[in-house]
């Protein structure tokens, strides 16, 4: 609703066998971006109603579509996530739900084997890292302005060095009208930023930039610790994930073809400032209730036990 009204709408509900009954016809498209695809059957089904009638297909898909995390510098050559279920086409909504996260990367990636199916040699799959900036209604990174413009002692996960990935929502969504622009095939990886960023430099980067005197200082807690506590990284606390020997490459993927093909980044600053303006502008009672991220009781109920094991 908040495109202009010179933009057509034409409403389906893709969960329905026929749900796309509104784009057949003779009607023609330059491109079709396709972004919050989940299930291969409806690139199927969009395979069926459009591959005739446009003449670039641009599939979002995941970085989670990689089998093996364990390595740093993953391209898209990797091999990916298989698919061990009867048959991916007949995935519903219902049965992802049930399988609590499972089978996304394996559902991602047979979906962009549907899609280079369809439409054969005009087909780009993007896969982005963690979206972020104003407008994310996850809160998976709107955590860490608010959070640190509230001052105090923030609980800081892992140590310093953890990498970490992330990617404005602006600037992957300004890098697929290029791509579309210049009819750029392919696979890309799409996170950033340009150069290796670590949870330290992250954290920093947005206390730097909000104004104010608000004192803050960071509290680094182990990964063990966080992990007895029952401190999930991604969730309670968003951006970092914890480092393992099986997803030690997770936040170090290789974006060089992206970057080669234009993908640019604004600075940090930027989207830090420009989220946390944005959720203030957010109704109160949905600012009380974020949707990711530590309480500040839960957070600093972790802190203490924290001190208190450092103490003993």
């Amino acid at each position: 609703t908040d495109l202009p009204d010179s933009v057509e709408h034409l409403y389906g509900d893709r969960n329905e066998r026929d749900g796309l009954a509104q784009l057949r016809g003779s009607r023609r498209w330059d491109v079709v971006i396709d972004n919050p695809t989940t299930l291969p059957h409806w690139v199927r089904d969009a395979g069926e109603v459009l591959r005739d009638r446009t003449d670039h297909y641009i599939f979002i898909s995941t970085i989670s579509v990689y089998a093996d995390t364990s390595r740093a510098g993953m391209d898209e050559d990797t091999s990916l996530a298989r698919y061990e279920g009867a048959d991916p086409l007949s995935e519903t909504m219902e049965s992802f739900r049930q399988s609590m996260g499972r089978l996304y990367g394996p559902l991602k990636a047979a979906s962009e084997r549907e899609a280079e199916r369809w439409f054969p040699g005009k087909t780009t799959v993007i896969r982005p890292g963690l979206i972020v900036g104003p407008g994310d209604e996850s809160d998976r990174f709107t955590y860490w302005p608010v959070r640190i413009a509230r001052g105090g002692t923030v609980l800081a996960p892992g140590t310093p060095a953890d990498p970490v990935q992330i990617i404005d929502a602006r600037d992957i969504a300004e890098w697929t009208i290029r791509m579309a622009e210049q009819r750029a095939t392919g696979i890309y990886n799409a996170t950033g930023p340009r150069a290796p960023l670590s949870i330290a430099e992250l954290l920093h980067g947005v206390r730097a930039s909000q104004s104010g005197d608000n004192v803050v200082s960071f509290e680094w807690v182990s990964q063990d610790f966080l992990e007895q506590s029952g401190v999930r990284g991604g969730s309670d606390l968003p951006v970092w994930v914890p480092v393992r020997d099986d997803n030690a490459g997770f936040a170090r993927v290789s974006i060089e073809r992206a970057v080669a093909k234009g993908l640019s980044f604004r600075p940090l600053a930027v989207t830090a400032r420009d989220t946390l303006d944005w959720f203030r502008a957010l109704p109160a009672e949905r600012q009380a209730t974020p949707v990711t991220g530590l309480s500040a009781e839960r957070e600093a109920e972790v802190l203490r036990a924290w001190e208190a094991s450092r103490a003993g």
